[in-house]
């Protein structure tokens, strides 16, 4: 099946309420049908909510419509590629680089402080000002979607060129006045790599304030549950076999209460001559990350599970493992190298595939 057909799959299976998690994460069977909503839009991905703790439909209504605002307004202020009307984002941003400050709302700046943070926090593996390097890359997978016979990667220049404007120094942040300005002309913002988990934590946040419990949300593969099942059990969570990633899993995990994020070389990528180039750079070589085939990050705030997922791919796993041995956070990792074997956390205990799912 070619990657367009089963991105139409997938969203006809949420469309008919199959119970599927994207890229790492499915919901099992539950004696229970959950109230759900799919939505399009956020992030160019299919996104659901499910409510498992049997609210009155008033309620979840409510519940959803307000993660729905805060998904939309985060999708539209983290959009690197398109500006709207009556707001200055990230795309805003990018396009006055080298020019005067532009001001953003509190919202984004705090993002953009976090993601800061994080960046230094990984040692510059993530790097939200990595868009230099990771535009032409873009590009070239479009290009190959469009045109697969003109398929090609960027050329070598191309890249050693633009990786001189992706310093984080080139972004000033004034945290008083809101402001935000990239000092090179040639530099660029990404932040694919922690905006989509960092929108869906604040969507979480919303719904616990709200009262929300067994709730999961399930934002373009990056999940994030809010409590328990009502009986105080977790959910069994499948985490994708990156060699057989439509319809095998690797592992089976009960989880509650955190999310789960996984990048993967199977989730966008082209093939050149035959050979596949996924979308997840290494800042080291400038190419597509060779140490995993999948890492799956399971912690409590899913920004964090969505960064590490992207830095720990990107380093070798006893790097990755000083790196989260570092963090104040409980970070629970799975590794899964080239060759199909398995690292993983001592927090980790997968479960047996054949166990009675509740």
């Amino acid at each position: 099946m070619g990657m367009r057909l089963w991105k139409k799959f997938i969203c006809l299976c949420f469309a008919i309420g199959f119970p599927v998690f994207l890229t790492g994460c499915p919901i099992v069977a539950q004696k229970k049908e959950p109230q759900g909503k799919v939505y399009y839009t956020f992030f160019d991905t299919v996104s659901t909510i499910y409510s498992y703790a049997g609210d009155d439909e008033g309620t979840f209504e409510e519940n959803a419509a307000a993660a729905e605002d805060l998904l939309e307004a985060y999708h539209r202020r983290l959009d690197i590629y398109h500006e709207y009307s009556g707001m200055n984002n990230l795309c805003t941003v990018n396009k006055g680089a080298g020019g005067e400050a532009v001001e953003v709302d509190r919202e984004t700046m705090d993002f953009l402080i976090y993601a800061r943070e994080l960046c230094e926090e990984t040692g510059g593996t993530l790097n939200i000002m990595f868009g230099a390097v990771l535009r032409p890359w873009h590009d070239s997978r479009e290009r190959a979607a469009n045109d697969p016979g003109s398929a090609a990667i960027p050329s070598r220049d191309t890249l050693e060129e633009a990786v001189a404007h992706t310093g984080l120094e080139l972004l000033e942040l004034d945290e008083e006045a809101c402001t935000v300005r990239i000092t090179d002309p040639d530099a660029r913002l990404d932040v694919g790599a922690i905006g989509k988990g960092y929108a869906t934590e604040q969507a979480a946040r919303l719904l616990e304030d709200m009262g929300a419990e067994s709730y999961v949300l399930n934002i373009g593969g990056n999940i994030r549950i809010i409590g328990h099942k009502p009986d105080g059990s977790g959910w069994m969570t499948g985490i994708k076999d990156p060699f057989d990633h439509e319809s095998a899993y690797a592992m089976y995990l009960e989880l509650a209460d955190t999310s789960c994020v996984t990048s993967g070389v199977y989730e966008r990528y082209f093939e050149v001559a035959g050979e596949r180039y996924h979308h997840i750079i290494d800042p080291d070589t400038l190419t597509p990350a060779r140490y995993f085939a999948s890492v799956s990050v399971i912690t409590k705030d899913s920004g964090l599970a969505d960064a590490l997922s992207t830095a720990l791919f990107c380093m070798p796993q006893a790097e990755g493992q000083a790196l989260i041995d570092g963090l104040e956070d409980d970070v629970q990792v799975l590794w899964i190298a080239l060759d199909g074997s398995q690292m993983y956390t001592d927090g980790i205990h997968p479960i047996d595939r054949d166990q009675d799912t509740k």
